[in-house]
């Protein structure tokens, strides 16, 4: 599990194309306590450690994460957003995660201040019926809050911590997004849809 509270930005350092999966590596910002197996999202896709090498730590991605995520776009050099996996007694500053990313939304519009920034990203109306607009959503495997919300795209308001202490401040027209939607929402949506069902 995660909470969508970034923890440091990596660095990729190597991509390695195989026969039916593609092998990471990236320089995490803490590597501390980290051992094989265990879980680490990256820009929102939660990821299994299979070697560690100093800072440098190496996952595999299969063809479905890569199908679905933005993750088969990583070249050497790209950078992402890094949490790793929430502890027993841990503060939930966020919003709690699975690392299960439900589809890429895309940006559309994107307003910058000298500190600040708006961003408008276009979903497909599967997505789009889990969006409310003061509810939760994770993009990249940052916990935001939703904005104004049209037919088809919402809104977030990016403050100036989020835009230091994540990748968001690359956002930029065309950019794809994992989207992770809030697991509470989801249940309700799906609930209130078989009882009107019946």
């Amino acid at each position: 599990m995660f909470t969508g509270i970034v923890q440091g930005i990596g660095n990729v350092t190597g991509v390695t194309l195989h026969e039916r999966h593609r092998s990471l590596t990236i320089v995490l910002p803490n590597v501390e306590g980290l051992n094989i197996g265990a879980s680490v999202a990256i820009d929102g896709v939660c990821l299994t450690v299979v070697a560690i090498n100093g800072s440098e730590v190496h996952f595999d991605v299969i063809e479905e994460t890569i199908r679905r995520t933005t993750l088969g776009g990583l070249e050497q050099g790209s950078v992402v957003n890094v949490e790793r996996s929430l502890k027993f007694g841990d503060e939930i500053g966020g919003h709690l995660l699975s690392g299960h990313i439900m589809e890429m939304g895309e940006v559309i519009e994107v307003k910058s201040s000298s500190e600040t920034m708006d961003v408008r990203l276009r979903v497909s109306p599967h997505v789009r019926q889990y969006i409310v607009e003061k509810g939760y959503v994770a993009i990249n495997g940052v916990s935001l809050t939703i904005g104004a919300c049209d037919e088809d795209s919402f809104w977030l308001h990016l403050i100036p911590e989020t835009l230091q202490l994540t990748t968001c401040d690359a956002f930029t027209v065309g950019k794809m997004t994992n989207i992770e939607i809030d697991n509470t929402t989801q249940v309700i949506v799906e609930t209130v849809k078989r009882q009107l069902g019946k």
